[in-house]
């Protein structure tokens, strides 16, 4: 056998280069929707007023910031540009090549913070929906070590709430990350406390009604081409039915099908299933 098709490095690369057509930035965070049209022509300006949000609760004065899962290093090319120093960790190799050539003053460590070998001290510790990727039992205690005094933790990020049963029961859902009980259990293990904690789902959540729009655009083209192609060319249908089913399992195909037809990624589901808060942590 062959190796498995990674299918969300396709989806993560492919995303990327659409937002930067579609804004002109490579942003791979939510946006803030506070006094805006839900609309892909205000997407750009969603996304900055998510950053400056997440601006607001930086630490006064120059710093040294970790960015952690720091994506294409759009968030680092604006910290840079505020003045401060940073260093990024991404664990693809494509968007450590855009950390590099959209903050070239970052050092970019190209690792999965797990196996960052960086000693510190660091001012910042920030996690821009990176946070839920990484073990908590290892992601706080190793942010601990890597802080100089008087450092902190940022974290923006999604939390699941008690609703959520899990996949098994509901199936996928947006969203997504650690249970915030969990987290909360998880945080009085160690010696931090919260200096700042803000929710602002409502805000964030019509970014998802507007990836199912997008995505139903997108379906409505693969259902015509496929109706045409099936009236006009059966053969040439039934083989790329076959090639399709070769390189997609039953499971992957009925599920991107899903996605692309169903209606029922809204936001009022995003909330309901979700936290996304911005939480500043410091040491005791």
């Amino acid at each position: 056998m062959g190796e498995k098709i990674d299918t969300r490095a396709i989806g993560l690369d492919t995303g990327l280069a659409l937002i930067k057509w579609l804004t002109g930035a490579e942003n791979l965070h939510y946006g803030l929707w506070d006094g805006l049209e839900l609309s892909a022509g205000n997407l750009r300006q969603a996304q900055d007023a998510y950053t400056d949000k997440l601006f607001g609760q930086l630490p006064a004065g120059r710093l040294r910031i970790l960015d952690i899962g720091g994506g294409a290093g759009e968030t680092a090319r604006k910290l840079i540009a505020l003045g401060h120093s940073v260093e990024i960790v991404v664990p693809s190799a494509y968007l450590a090549g855009r950390c590099r050539a959209n903050a070239p003053q970052a050092v970019v460590h190209e690792c999965r913070f797990e196996d960052f070998t960086g000693q510190g001290s660091f001012d910042l510790c920030l996690f821009s929906e990176s946070f839920q990727y990484i073990p908590m039992e290892f992601s706080l205690p190793r942010c601990l070590q890597l802080l100089a005094p008087g450092g902190q933790i940022l974290i923006a990020d999604c939390f699941r709430t008690e609703a959520y049963l899990g996949r098994d029961v509901h199936g996928p859902k947006p969203g997504g990350g650690h249970k915030l009980t969990a987290f909360h259990g998880a945080l009085a293990g160690q010696p931090l406390q919260l200096a700042h904690e803000e929710d602002i789902t409502e805000s964030v959540a019509p970014s998802i009604t507007l990836e199912q729009q997008f995505f139903n655009v997108l379906g409505l083209g693969v259902t015509r081409c496929q109706q045409e192609i099936r009236r006009a060319r059966p053969r040439i249908y039934w083989l790329l039915s076959r090639v399709l089913r070769l390189v997609l399992s039953e499971k992957r195909s009925r599920n991107l099908m899903s996605r692309l037809a169903d209606t029922t990624r809204t936001a009022e589901e995003f909330c309901h299933y979700n936290r996304y808060l911005i939480l500043r942590l410091q040491p005791r």
